[in-house]
């Protein structure tokens, strides 16, 4: 991510709290009211945010577990379409030894 997608990210967080307190006065909530409740609406969705987080992190669903998959795949089909016919079948009868074993 880069440094202005987190500026824009955090002044929206910003400008969100702030529209959610002048809902919540436009609603009828005084401003000590309006102001406690956007706070508690802003950290609810942070953490919401976290826990979604946490779980991607907890089943290694992140983006870099998953780049970091895709190229191992890719070096491996790589590899294997680099290999003889001859190389593709020694290594075929290893497997399946291995395998019976």
């Amino acid at each position: 991510m880069r440094r202005i997608d987190v500026i824009g990210i955090g002044l929206g967080v910003f400008a969100a709290g702030g529209i959610a307190y002048l809902v919540l006065q436009v609603a009828g909530l005084d401003s000590v009211q309006a102001g406690i409740w956007s706070q508690v609406l802003l950290i609810g969705g942070l953490i919401g945010w976290l826990l979604t987080y946490l779980f991607r992190a907890g089943t290694k669903q992140m983006t870099y577990n998953q780049q970091l998959k895709d190229y191992e795949e890719a070096v491996l089909q790589k590899r294997l379409e680099e290999l003889t016919p001859e190389e593709l079948a020694k290594m075929q009868t290893e497997i399946e030894q291995k395998k019976s074993h």
